[in-house]
């Protein structure tokens, strides 16, 4: 029991209550005990899964290694209404149409971390659209305007005099009301959706339900180190990006935020191994080769070990030339017949974001071609050209230029 609460804990930014988690977890292990019912909720919002989804995920699965059914719902119904968490303007809800399309990506994604065999996956448009308007507006009734004001991005933007529209509020009680129809022991969100699970509890109490377990999971920040990982603020890692970009994003972490991501993203590496780990480092270990290990860790989850080692071999001949480069996944960038000066020429392969700041790195002397330091902005590169071009330590990309069509 002790070691079952301590994996569960682990990341976790609180659990309402525990006394009640351990009791449920008592009597699943009990004789005629069942496993308990997990939930968790994604709205479809991006095709794509990142890094920051997998924290929940990765509790799920946690759940899940322990005997437990997890329900990874997918809230094709609330992703209509538009999630109103920590939004200070009306969110624009999404098509019937963006929905679907989304939907079949997380469905297909999210068995990279899930167990398939203990795993529901559920779409909150099964209850919802059975409902009749009489049924909403009985739901409705369950909680008042000022109960809805408690929630602190309400609060902020009522008293800031910005518009909340009235579908808004039935956000946190249909999230609520999910866990009503799914009979959930457990649910599990971000420390941003504690007011939406709390909800879950009261409505589950008032349809004659045993109140749900809630557990809170911290926002993972994104590569920036500050902002939590979003697609919209370009500081994420996407599940189905190649390995070599999983494992050189990694690579580019602060090493403080290394830790936040072993203790909320790593499987191999448990809580002591991170102490021991941590105290190395600070006694002098280059932290790169626990970034390393992690890096490695990631990709191999969504790619396989053989992708995973690859990945790394191609970063360790990029960055510290170990190995062969080949390894690195050729890109190709369209060039005039006239070729290339190296300033466009790292712009055209994504390096930097200007040619002026290609000068700025050149002169510097941070650019290299194959290994070698390149100084001459007069250089020229011809189609044909393939080879590893990079900016420092950390930005890189093997390349192989190709006439342009005209």
């Amino acid at each position: 029991m002790d070691e079952a609460i301590a994996r569960i804990g682990r990341g976790a930014d609180e659990i309402l209550k525990p006394d009640e988690l351990r009791a449920r977890l008592a009597a699943s292990m009990g004789a005629g005990g069942r496993p308990l019912r997990i939930k968790a909720g994604f709205d479809p919002t991006a095709p794509d899964l990142h890094l920051g989804h997998t924290v929940l995920l990765n509790k799920l699965r946690q759940f899940q290694d322990l005997g437990h059914q997890v329900i990874f719902l997918i809230g094709d119904f609330t992703g209509m209404i538009g999630d109103p968490t920590g939004k200070n303007a009306t969110r624009r809800p999404l098509t019937r149409e963006d929905i679907a399309a989304n939907a079949r990506t997380y469905a297909e994604q999210v068995f990279k971390v899930l167990d398939r065999a203990r795993t529901e996956v559920r779409f909150n448009s099964e209850w919802f659209d059975a409902m009749t308007a009489a049924d909403m507006v009985r739901l409705a009734a369950q909680h008042t305007v000022a109960r809805m004001l408690e929630r602190d991005d309400f609060a902020k933007r009522y008293a800031a005099q910005q518009s909340i529209a009235l579908h808004e509020f039935l956000y946190p009680l249909v999230q609520g009301y999910d866990s009503v129809a799914l009979q959930a022991d457990v649910e599990l969100g971000g420390t941003d959706q504690k007011f939406n699970l709390l909800m879950g509890r009261g409505l589950q109490e008032h349809f004659g339900q045993k109140p749900q377990i809630v557990l809170t999971m911290p926002l993972l920040e994104g590569l920036d180190g500050v902002q939590k990982m979003s697609k919209s603020l370009g500081n994420y890692i996407g599940i189905d990006e190649p390995a070599i970009d999983i494992v050189t994003k990694t690579m580019k972490i602060g090493d403080a935020l290394m830790w936040r991501w072993i203790e909320l993203l790593s499987f191999d590496i448990d809580a002591a191994e991170a102490t021991t780990l941590r105290a190395q480092v600070d006694a002098g270990r280059n932290p790169r080769d626990v970034k390393l290990r992690l890096a490695r860790e990631l990709a191999a989850r969504f790619h396989g070990e053989a992708a995973a080692d690859n990945a790394v071999a191609g970063w360790n001949a990029a960055v510290r030339g170990e190995g062969d480069t080949a390894t690195l996944p050729l890109t190709d960038v369209a060039v005039p017949a006239e070729g290339l000066r190296i300033a466009a020429l790292l712009t055209a392969a994504g390096l930097t974001p200007s040619n002026s700041e290609a000068n700025r790195k050149l002169k510097e002397r941070s650019v290299r071609i194959d290994g070698e330091i390149v100084e001459d902005a007069q250089r020229v590169f011809l189609p044909g050209f393939t080879g590893v071009l990079a900016i420092g330590k950390r930005n890189f990309a093997r390349v192989r230029l190709v006439t342009a069509t005209p």
